[in-house]
């Protein structure tokens, strides 16, 4: 059991953990991409750049994206879903987790075969020794280091101590730094994070002229005031933990290139000749007989050849300019705001989203009854009247179609019986929420009636879902090259008597059938098309006509077998049945071009998917 439970936490975890690397990475050819554009700049930039990318790894995106889901958002941009906001979404986490539903207490919980189940634990392990073994290595550097500093004497007076007691008040430094002499060949530098410790070589000043000692004491003190070691010990920590992604280990090079560029152009500005301060550097180097630690600010890192002689030819780094920064400034905006931005998006969305009808109002049925319908017949209805709700054999699916807004081919999951088990259901309202709604505007009682059944169903079904955007195939309605050839319904020229359906009620703003392969719409917005096309196709339809008005239309087409089987209404009244279409007919597609101008283009964009998480069957009453 533990097994399994594994794989699932691994499947819950490994998509996020892609989505953190894959950012990461993302944000580290961003910055290595405007370390060119600032490569004649001064490397303290480029550092900075540098630091920015490392420390990306250790502040996912999820984190500013959970900021902007706690921002308030105005309530009217509960309906924004943008196609950019999800072009975005998509590119910046393309590891999405699987939707795993709830488990039932009759049916045993399965892992599929693909994750087996001693996968993660197999990975967890590989990660823990490659991170031992990091910090082991790190460990015994450090503890070389602390060894040589213990055993090394504090020196109160001599030429050192007196050179960098006078280029510490020079730059004002607030402390002094303490100096040790070292018996060890290490090269000079600066050991510790709070309280910075000198360690000097023993014999070196032996080797060095006073213009020489200054220009190394010089560069240790840039490294001091720019915690360099702190630097240092941040990125340790994230080659530690990354250990297996070669762009953190290319990352620590960078930076401990562009930290020793930054202080040779700071010993540069501060007045010492290039040629007494490359000397300095290649005398060190030919005393020191250790490499560098990176636990350790010293004055030999990075190429030396390439160094020397950057120092020798090269002039100070250009500082930014206001297009530049600019330039920067936009770069960190974005980096932080669209995050959150998107945070406040995915929340208003999910309040868009929300199963359950809003606490600040009272919209809710009274009394419900629910009862199974056996009777095995086609006739489904589902109606919403001023003072309640009336559904006759309609299924789960039907009813989460209704309260959704949603087509079948948007719905994912849930209980064997959602198509198959039909019901009744008759639900009635107070008084007073029936009244309340009839002082709303049409789209605003349209959306509490739906908010309403979203709780019956939440509270008889059991029903908790989630959604989901993917992309998916979707098909964009547009206007053909001859344009539309239907009319704009006008009710006091058209229908002079008002719009009558074939019952001879009022049928205003209604799309219904004649039977398959048939459909009429009076008085209707173009949504209301794009909506019956999305079931009949079984697909999302977009509409892209940029037409606003409302319209009548009549279609007919030879409909597939597999099309339009949920929208198989009542028959006529009468005796006869109409005729079937005529399968030598168009298709729903070429009748679309013909009869009404309007043409379904093929696309990819995105779809929400309602995920059902668990549902019940209700309790009859």
């Amino acid at each position: 059991m533990i097994p399994k439970y594994l794989s699932l936490m691994w499947a819950a975890f490994a998509p996020a953990l892609g989505n953190h690397l894959w950012q990461s990475t993302l944000f580290a050819i961003a910055a290595g991409l405007l370390t060119l554009v600032l490569r004649k700049n001064r490397a303290h930039t480029r550092y900075w750049l540098w630091l920015a990318a490392s420390v990306k790894f250790l502040i996912p995106f999820s984190l500013l994206v959970l900021i902007g889901s706690n921002l308030p958002w105005p309530r009217g941009y509960a309906e924004l879903k943008p196609g950019s906001y999800f072009a975005i979404e998509e590119f910046s986490q393309p590891f999405t987790p699987p939707a795993i539903s709830m488990i039932s207490r009759s049916t045993p919980a399965t892992v599929s075969p693909a994750t087996p189940h001693l996968l993660p634990a197999l990975l967890a392990a590989v990660w823990l020794g490659g991170f031992l073994v990091v910090v082991f290595a790190w460990c015994v550097r450090w503890r070389r280091i602390c060894v040589d500093l213990r055993d090394a004497v504090a020196m109160r007076g001599g030429r050192e101590v007196e050179a960098l007691r006078r280029l510490e008040r020079l730059v004002g430094m607030p402390k002094q730094i303490e100096l040790r002499r070292s018996r060890a060949s290490l090269e000079p530098g600066i050991f510790g994070i709070a309280r910075p410790v000198l360690v000097w070589p023993e014999r070196i000043s032996e080797h060095l002229g006073d213009a020489h000692l200054n220009a190394i004491l010089a560069h240790e003190l840039c490294h001091v005031r720019r915690r360099d070691n702190l630097v240092a010990a941040i990125h340790m920590l994230v080659e530690a933990i990354f250990w297996f992604h070669p762009l953190v280990w290319w990352l620590g090079t960078r930076l401990v290139e562009e930290r020793e560029r930054a202080c040779d152009e700071g010993v540069l500005a501060s007045g010492s000749e290039r040629r007494v301060y490359a000397e300095s550097i290649l005398k060190t180097c030919e005393f020191c007989v250790e490499s560098p630690l990176a636990c350790l600010s010293g004055v030999t890192g990075a190429d030396l050849k390439q160094r020397i002689l950057r120092i020798m030819t090269e002039r100070h780094g250009q500082k930014l300019d206001f297009r530049k920064k600019l330039m920067l400034s936009a770069a960190a905006l974005l980096a932080v705001l669209a995050p959150v931005v998107m945070g406040a998006l995915n929340a208003t969305q999910g309040q868009a989203d929300s199963q359950t009808p809003d606490a600040s109002h009272s919209y809710e049925y009274e009394v419900a009854s629910i009862k199974p319908n056996n009777s095995g017949t086609n006739m489904v209805r589902l109606m919403f009247s001023p003072d309640g709700l009336s559904a006759t054999n309609g299924t789960l699916q039907m009813f989460i179609n209704a309260a959704y807004k949603i087509d079948d081919n948007q719905i994912s999951g849930g209980p064997s019986w959602l198509k198959s088990d039909h019901y009744d259901i008759e639900a009635k309202m107070d008084s007073a929420t029936a009244d309340a709604l009839h002082k709303l505007s049409e789209d605003q009682a349209r959306l509490e009636r739906q908010r309403m059944l979203q709780g019956l169903l939440a509270d008889r079904f059991k029903l908790t879902i989630h959604r989901e955007t993917r992309e998916l195939p979707i098909y964009a309605l547009v206007i053909a090259k001859n344009g539309p050839k239907f009319q704009e319904a006008k009710p006091g020229d058209t229908y002079p008597n008002g719009i009558k359906g074939p019952d001879g009620r009022t049928a205003a703003g209604m799309i219904f059938m004649n039977g398959r392969g048939s459909v009429t719409g009076q008085g209707i917005p173009i949504s209301d098309l794009v909506r019956f096309l999305s079931r009949q196709l079984g697909r999302k339809v977009e509409d892209k006509t940029g037409l606003t008005g409302k319209y009548d239309l009549t279609l007919q087409w030879t409909p597939d077998e597999n099309q339009g089987a949920m929208f198989k209404g009542p028959e006529p009244q009468g005796s006869a049945s109409p005729p079937p279409p005529d399968s030598s007919g168009p298709s729903i597609f070429t009748a679309l071009e013909e009869k009404l101008g309007l043409k379904l283009e093929s696309q990819k964009g995105p779809v929400e998917i309602l995920i059902i998480d668990h549902a019940e069957k209700p309790s009859e009453n």
